[in-house]
């Protein structure tokens, strides 16, 4: 009988002593694994797509949060106009707040819950705010409010530079408006 780690040894090849003794050249790289240079190599490649790849996120990120503030001052525009036909005796809501009161005919409210919690909402990292100029005739609203003449809304990134580039305005126009460098807010 022979012992089993003689023919382990045998089935495997001669050892790095074995090898030496005989005067044979063995490989003393184990070809089971990898190399320090070959991980770095793969750390290396990772490290740069995932670099690449959070600057992507980041402008799509950007991108989104722009998309949510137009697609915001454009419903809001829509809730006016509802408002102003169904309720404000052809004149506009003075908050964001009061397009969030339910419609009495209706029962349902002109905007959503996430614009009109207050009277400046933070939406997807911008600040939307609606001001005006009040009627002068003595006239309610069918919620009770004094309504506006005209209307303007500013949605202006909460962090400039950092949760949006630019700087969005509409009024009753309906058109959305767009700068830069800075804020529409006492331009319009």
């Amino acid at each position: 009988l022979v012992p089993y780690f003689r023919l382990r040894s045998a089935v495997r090849g001669p050892s790095l002593a074995e090898g030496a003794r005989n005067g044979n050249l063995v490989d003393v790289r184990d070809s089971r694994g990898f190399t320090l240079i070959e991980l770095l190599l793969v750390l290396l490649i990772v490290g740069v797509l995932l670099g690449i790849s959070m600057a992507n996120y980041r402008q799509a990120r950007l991108r989104g949060a722009e998309a949510s503030a137009i697609a915001s001052l454009s419903a809001i525009n829509q809730a006016q106009f509802a408002f102003m036909q169904t309720c404000g005796n052809q004149k506009f809501a003075p908050k964001l707040t009061s397009l969030g009161r339910p419609n009495p005919s209706t029962n349902a409210p002109f905007l959503s819950p996430d614009l009109t919690a207050a009277d400046e909402v933070d939406k997807s990292g911008y600040r939307i705010s609606m001001s005006g100029q009040e009627v002068t005739d003595p006239l309610l609203t069918c919620t009770g409010e004094v309504p506006l003449e005209s209307y303007h809304v500013t949605a202006d990134p909460v962090l400039p530079r950092v949760t949006g580039y630019r700087f969005f305005a509409t009024n009753m126009d309906l058109g959305i408006y767009e700068q830069l460098d800075e804020s529409f807010t006492g331009k319009m």
